[in-house]
C-alpha cells in the first residue's frame, strides 16, 4: 500500500460511463495523493482462466468500469485538474481478444480470438507471445477523465473533451496530465489499466490488465483548456526502439482508408515472416505497434504508416 498516499479508493467503487450527478466516492484536498484500485477493462469478466468462448458472454454493460469519482475542492468550471501519474503497480495477468464487430479491420477479422498473458510485475521484463514474440510493457491507464456538463448518463466508449477512453499508450509513470473541467470538483476517474499498447490500438483491445494507480490531483486555476494535453518527462519509445521497425504504408485521399491498409499490410508481412495466423498478428500489432500520419499536405494523397518494432522478434 502506498505509505505516501493521502487517500486509497478500492476497486469496488468504481461506475460505468460518465455522469455529473455520481455521488463521490472520495472527496480530496487539492495536491493530495490517491492510491486507486482499478479492474481491467472487461471488470473482471475475463481472468487468467477465459477462453475463446468467454468472449460470447461478456456483458458490454460492465465494459471499461472506472474507478472513482474524486471530488477535488476547489475544483470550478474553467479550472483545470492537474493530475500527476505517480506509479503503476501491475497485477501480472492481462488479455488481448479480437471482438467480432470491433477494431479497425473487423471486417476482415469476423470471428472471436484470445490471447492471455502472464508477466512479471516485479520486473515488467517483456511478456511472451507465441513462441517468438517477446513484447515489451510499459503500463498506463487508457480511461482517464472527469465528469462531462452535459447532464445524463454518457457512454465510457468514446474519448471526449474531458477525457475519457483516450487510449494514449503515453499516459504512463511520471506523466502530468491535464483535464478541462466542467463540472464542481471535477469528479475525476481512472481505469481500464493496459500493460502495453500500440499507438491506435488497432484490434480494439491492448494487454488489458487489472492493476492499483497512484496519481496526485491538484487544481489549476482559470486554466480555461480546449482539450487534454499532458507532458511527458522523457522519451516515450525507448523500450521499443533497440532495433529499430518494419513499416508499411496506406497512400490515398482517406486518411481512414490509409490506415486500414497500412495496418493490413503488416499483418500480412508478420503471418508470412514469422508464421503467425493472421488474427494473432492483428493483435499483436494493437499491442506494440504504432499507426502515424507521415503525411497529410500533399494533396490529393495523404501517407498513413504503421511501425513494427523489431525487438518483438529478436
Amino acid at each position: 500500500m502506498c505509505v505516501a498516499c493521502n487517500h486509497t479508493i478500492h476497486r469496488a467503487k468504481h461506475h460505468f460511463g460518465w455522469d455529473n450527478s455520481f455521488a463521490p466516492a472520495l472527496v480530496a484536498k487539492s495536491g493530495e495523493t490517491i492510491h486507486f484500485e482499478c479492474q481491467d477493462s472487461s471488470g473482471g469478466q475475463l481472468g487468467a482462466d477465459a477462453t475463446v468462448a468467454s468472449i460470447a458472454t461478456l456483458d458490454f454493460g460492465k465494459i471499461n468500469p472506472v474507478t472513482g469519482p474524486v471530488y477535488v475542492e476547489g475544483a470550478r468550471p474553467g479550472d483545470a485538474l492537474k493530475v500527476t501519474l505517480r506509479k503503476f503497480i501491475p497485477s501480472g495477468h492481462g488479455w488481448t481478444a479480437n471482438i467480432p464487430g470491433f477494431g479497425l479491420l473487423a471486417d476482415q477479422f469476423k470471428d472471436p480470438a484470445l490471447h492471455v498473458w502472464t508477466y512479471d510485475a516485479a520486473s515488467m521484463a517483456p511478456a511472451l507471445y507465441g513462441p517468438k514474440g517477446r513484447v515489451p510493457l510499459k503500463p498506463f491507464a487508457g480511461t482517464i477523465g472527469v465528469a462531462p456538463a452535459e447532464t445524463g448518463h454518457h457512454s465510457v466508449v468514446p474519448p471526449r473533451r474531458v477525457g475519457g477512453n483516450l487510449d494514449i499508450r503515453d499516459l504512463t509513470a511520471g506523466v502530468t496530465l491535464y483535464l478541462p473541467v466542467e463540472v464542481e470538483g471535477a469528479l475525476f476517474s481512472i481505469g481500464d489499466t493496459h500493460a502495453a499498447q500500440g499507438d491506435g490500438e488497432v484490434c480494439g483491445t491492448a494487454i488489458e490488465s487489472r492493476m492499483d494507480v497512484e496519481a496526485t490531483v491538484e487544481v489549476v486555476k482559470g486554466a480555461n483548456l480546449a482539450a487534454p494535453r499532458f507532458t511527458t518527462t522523457g522519451p516515450v519509445t525507448r523500450h521499443l526502439d533497440a532495433e529499430g521497425y518494419e513499416v508499411t504504408t496506406g497512400i490515398g485521399p482517406d486518411l481512414m482508408t490509409g490506415a486500414r491498409e497500412a495496418v493490413a499490410r503488416m499483418v500480412d508481412l508478420l503471418s508470412a515472416e514469422h508464421g503467425l495466423n493472421p488474427v494473432d498478428a492483428y493483435m499483436l500489432c494493437s499491442v506494440c505497434g504504432d499507426l502515424r500520419i507521415s503525411e497529410i499536405v500533399d494533396m490529393p494523397n495523404w501517407v498513413v504508416s504503421f511501425y513494427f518494432p523489431r525487438i518483438v522478434f529478436t
